[in-house]
């Protein structure tokens, strides 16, 4: 049978995990990240950071795999925000996929 609430907990886990790539995804094609807060992405980390610590605790492996993923992903972001814009670029070109770069 079914269990609705694993349903609802993968989905909403999928969801929380794929809503950084587009902001991911933005920064590396731009390298433009002035209108990011840095705060919010501080304390966002800090909480993916927190969930990851707590789901290993449990241990509850889907918490520690989707806040995971969350805590790289925002982490990646927040570097960028604090990178000075050479290191930006050189970030950037390192993971952009070949005619991908800037446009």
């Amino acid at each position: 049978m079914i269990n609705p609430v694993n349903i609802v907990g993968g989905i909403a886990a999928l969801l929380s995990t794929i809503s950084f790539v587009p902001q991911a995804v933005k920064v590396i094609r731009t390298r433009d990240t002035g209108s990011i807060s840095t705060g919010m992405y501080a304390v966002t980390v800090l909480g993916f950071v927190l969930w990851t610590a707590y789901g290993a605790m449990q241990p509850a492996w889907p918490i520690v795999a989707s806040n995971g993923i969350c805590l790289i992903l925002s982490a990646f972001i927040l570097t960028m925000k604090l990178l000075p814009q050479h290191g930006k670029e050189k970030v950037a070109d390192a993971v952009s996929v070949k005619g991908s770069g800037k446009p």
